[in-house]
């Protein structure tokens, strides 16, 4: 079967659900960017909205700066706390063609260590 000239089977509709898996990624930065535009324009006190009138031309950097640095900490602190390590553990085992590489290495090991006791 072809769609777009290219062969669709299990392997092509994989490969193309990671490709969408790695734009929506991107798209969340867009929508970031978005939401926060929405949010500031959504402010209703009138002295706060007089600010960020006047000063959008630094407001806004000063949000996406902030925003990259709160992000870049919380990653920090998301990967010292070991959640990362533990969650690409997770999907290692889960994760069929792992799994039997490393079901593989125990069996080598295991002969190993049968064979150096012999």
């Amino acid at each position: 079967m072809k769609a777009l000239k290219t062969k669709v089977n299990k392997r092509a509709i994989v490969r193309w659900k990671i490709y969408l898996d790695r734009a929506r990624m991107y798209l969340s930065y867009i929508n970031f960017v978005m939401i926060a535009f929405v949010f500031l324009n959504a402010i209703k006190d009138q002295r706060v909205r007089d600010i960020l009138d006047e000063n959008k031309l630094l407001v806004y950097p000063i949000v996406m700066v902030l925003f990259i640095i709160v992000s870049l900490i919380l990653g920090r602190l998301d990967t010292y706390l070991g959640m990362r390590r533990e969650e690409m553990r997770n999907h290692a085992t889960e994760n069929p063609v792992t799994f039997e590489i490393l079901t593989t290495l125990r069996e080598i090991r295991a002969h190993q260590i049968a064979e150096s006791t012999d």
